[in-house]
């Protein structure tokens, strides 16, 4: 068994929206995992709390991790790190890497943390992992004793933290809460491939579901499909009861434009979840995501299915690009 820090505020309730399943047409639960913490929140801190057990296992005082500028992993792997007095260096994409990281959203969270940001261009970035090996020697050769995550957190063993929470979610059945029979089909955003691991392993360990769509908010469905097979067999290797997934779909249909990009229909649609359910979605992962559910209730493709939406946070993120939404406010 992995070591595991208790980082998060578990079990995450399982919700029914009603009027937003009834204005959907579909039987909608909501795993809110965007209630997993305060500020650190989000599907991420179920994946850190394996990575940063692993660093501290390790004897590690620095990590290093990377993202968007506005990432919601090195967000939380800010916060985390800063509670365990691990020091934390950020490399963050940009389009203007000159130009100093704006003091709002996560970027913000990020500074109040006291985390070192690097930021860096998107043609860097594309090297990210050479990037972070090479600033861990130059830390380690300083006498630092650093630990590298990747991005997302998103390897066999932060996956891990999506099979627990498959498991968590098998328990709250157990008990009748949200019907307490397995759903048909779990629905989430994927951006770096680690919790569509997690979920699709965990959700057919434990008989939660017998399909995951795991909805693309960058590249594309090959991609993706790559990168989620080898974090799967990545993730066998740490824990033995896993075999074979869940169905999974990966689906680049929502993506939009480009990563942390929307459409005026998902940022439409945002609005509506919120005022039919008090549900604050992102338009860079959660919105997108549920956009993407939205078309499969409008085709009929959830008609009779339980459905659970995994809401997976990213509210820092949503709070900075409230001038895009002047076009559905």
């Amino acid at each position: 068994m992995r070591k595991r820090l208790a980082l998060s505020h578990l079990p995450t309730p399982i919700q029914r929206p009603r009027r937003l399943a009834e204005a959907l047409g579909v039987d909608l639960y909501v795993k809110r995992d965007d209630m997993t913490a305060g500020a650190e929140a989000g599907n991420k801190i179920r994946k850190l709390e394996y990575l940063l057990a692993a660093a501290r296992e390790e004897g590690a005082d620095c990590v290093l991790t990377c993202g968007g500028l506005q990432s919601n992993h090195a967000r939380a792997t800010a916060l985390l790190s800063a509670s365990l007095g691990l020091r934390a260096v950020l490399f963050l994409r940009t389009a203007d890497p000159s130009a100093p990281a704006p003091l709002e959203g996560n970027a913000l969270l990020d500074r109040l943390a006291g985390a070192e940001i690097r930021l860096i261009s998107p043609e860097a970035y594309r090297d990210r992992e050479a990037v972070m090996a090479e600033a861990a020697a130059g830390i380690r050769a300083a006498g630092g004793r650093p630990y590298v995550i990747p991005e997302g957190g998103s390897n066999g063993l932060g996956a891990l933290g999506y099979v627990r929470a498959m498991e968590e979610i098998r328990k709250q059945l157990d008990v009748g809460i949200a019907g307490g029979k397995p759903f048909d089909v779990i629905v989430h955003a994927c951006g770096s491939g680690g919790t569509a691991a997690g979920t699709a392993l965990g959700a057919s360990l434990h008989q939660v579901a017998g399909e995951v769509r795991a909805m693309a908010v960058c590249e594309d469905r090959a991609t993706f499909a790559r990168v989620v097979l080898g974090i799967m067999d990545n993730a066998r290797s740490l824990d033995p009861r896993l075999g074979a997934p869940a169905h999974l779909v990966i689906d680049d249909s929502a993506k939009g434009p480009a990563y942390a990009v929307s459409t005026p229909e998902q940022r439409a649609r945002i609005l509506k979840v919120a005022r039919l359910s008090g549900l604050i979605l992102d338009p860079v992962y959660t919105g997108k995501a549920f956009s993407g559910l939205w078309d499969m209730a409008e085709r009929g493709e959830l008609s009779g299915k339980r459905v659970l939406f995994l809401h997976t946070g990213g509210l820092p993120g949503l709070l900075a690009q409230g001038a895009s939404f002047a076009d559905v406010l």
